[in-house]
């Protein structure tokens, strides 16, 4: 097994990406822009926490991030 070194690698964060595409192209044409702005959002979050716990570089850093991004998550 090969030691991961960047977040990029990460299945999660590939997935949470997918998810941001998935988001942006659902709302892409939605007129309820407070709405679609806070989901959008949320989807980026989701991506972004879990590339900057990764990065922290310790194991309860990442831990505390992905809680954070599985937060943004379930507010998706």
């Amino acid at each position: 097994m090969s030691k991961i070194e960047s977040f990029e690698e990460l299945v999660i964060w590939q997935e949470s990406r997918e998810l941001v595409t998935i988001v942006y192209n659902v709302f892409e044409k939605s007129k309820d822009y407070s709405f679609k702005d806070q989901i959008q959002r949320a989807s980026v979050s989701v991506m972004n926490n879990i590339s900057e716990g990764f990065e922290r570089g310790s194991n309860a850093e990442f831990i505390r991030f992905l809680f954070i991004s599985k937060a943004s998550a379930g507010e998706v």
